[in-house]
């Protein structure tokens, strides 16, 4: 369920936000003024796969997930966008159908800003420019990586891949790397565009050859280096 709030009652702000952190407290006044706030429950969907809307969403709190649907039903997911983070960029910059649908993953707080209220901000702060601009190229590279092992890498491969994407250094153990909280196997089948039996198939093979374990709230890679090594591997040999 969405939820709309009043934004002169709302206690957040755009100023949580790093892309306007450069900007003046009235010119941030200005922006919360022009945007409609929802409170979003776990599970809904905020925006569908080729909507025709052109607003720019801003996660103030919570998490959200980017998802494509498949003609067949199934999703694949591309990313996970929190706090401080913001999508819907692509559609208000050039006016086409939504490229993703956006799922709330946990309950979130939204800020709705109008596509021209946007492309207003990015024309006249520069930082704001710039911020967005390195956005869209880090989304070119990761698109262009994840192309590159949907078309070169196994379903086994493409997990090894997506762990090392998903964990950070486990502050217990230099030379492990954790992921808390831990995926469930079905959204791990949805990033790789693979199926849970295949995922379950695969995370205990890396169990069984010492390569993975699980801790309470959290999947630990226990040799990340050699995971990136057979990664590495498979590009080659492909």
């Amino acid at each position: 369920m969405v939820r709309r709030t009043d934004p002169r009652s709302a206690r957040d702000s755009l100023a949580r936000i790093p892309l306007f952190a450069a900007l003046l407290p009235d010119q941030i006044a200005a922006l919360d003024a022009a945007c409609s706030w929802r409170r979003v429950d776990a599970g809904a969907a905020i925006i569908d796969h080729q909507d025709d809307g052109i607003d720019v969403f801003f996660v103030v709190h919570g998490h959200v997930r980017v998802m494509i649907r498949q003609p067949g039903g199934q999703s694949v997911i591309l990313r996970d966008i929190g706090d401080g983070e913001f999508f819907g960029e692509l559609a208000a910059i050039d006016g086409q159908p939504r490229s993703a649908g956006i799922q709330a993953v946990t309950a979130a707080t939204v800020a709705r800003m109008p596509a021209a209220v946007f492309r207003g901000a990015i024309h006249a702060h520069p930082s704001v420019s710039d911020q967005v601009l390195a956005l869209l190229a880090g989304q070119v590279r990761m698109l262009a990586t994840r192309v590159t092992e949907f078309s070169t890498l196994n379903v086994r491969h493409r997990l090894y891949a997506e762990l090392l994407r998903l964990s950070r250094p486990d502050p217990r153990e230099p030379a492990h790397a954790i992921i808390s909280p831990p995926p469930i196997q079905a959204d791990l089948a949805a990033r790789i565009s693979s199926h849970r039996e295949a995922v379950s198939r695969e995370l205990a093979a890396l169990t069984r050859a010492g390569l993975l374990d699980r801790r309470r709230g959290a999947l630990v890679l226990l040799d990340p280096a050699r995971l990136r090594q057979l990664v590495e591997e498979a590009y080659a040999g492909g």
